[in-house]
């Protein structure tokens, strides 16, 4: 698998790379997916985006989903949506990284990874940096990490 940190335009924050694909000004706004690159054991706290749904298509890898009270998994070749409005969160399996295209419509929330790579965000000590982000790209955060 190519690293994408070694792809022209990546950026990185807590060891994950993201590289946005295809931008909402491409779109009229409609939607955007950014290419991601998660190591094992990686994953966000549980959180809910107001106005963007967000869908998961798994590269390679494996990834346990948390989803509104339920809990999954997909691997290579599985894709998860994830309504607007949803309570989720995902953790990367110990067994390896996870490259998957997040697809989300309408696009704009990929300027919340911008921010965090810009600033280089670490958690809990920038909190308050990271939920005025994620305020400004409409996400609450809503839970903890997943075991």
């Amino acid at each position: 698998m190519e690293d994408l940190a070694q792809i022209d335009g990546a950026i990185e924050w807590l060891g994950v790379q993201y590289k946005t694909i295809l931008r909402p000004e491409q779109t009229g706004g409609a939607m955007s997916i950014v290419d991601s690159w998660s190591p094992a054991g990686s994953g966000p706290p549980r959180h809910m985006h107001q106005n963007e749904d967000e869908t998961f298509v798994i590269v390679t890898g494996t990834c346990k989903f948390w989803l509104e009270g339920e809990e999954f998994t997909a691997g290579a070749g599985e894709s998860v949506f994830i309504p607007r409005g949803n309570e989720h969160t995902f953790k990367v399996t110990d067994d390896g990284p996870c490259r998957h295209f997040v697809i989300l419509t309408p696009g704009g929330f990929e300027g919340f990874f911008a921010d965090m790579a810009a600033g280089q965000c670490r958690i809990p000590e920038d909190m308050p940096a990271i939920e005025e982000s994620a305020k400004r790209h409409n996400m609450a955060f809503t839970g903890p990490l997943l075991d």
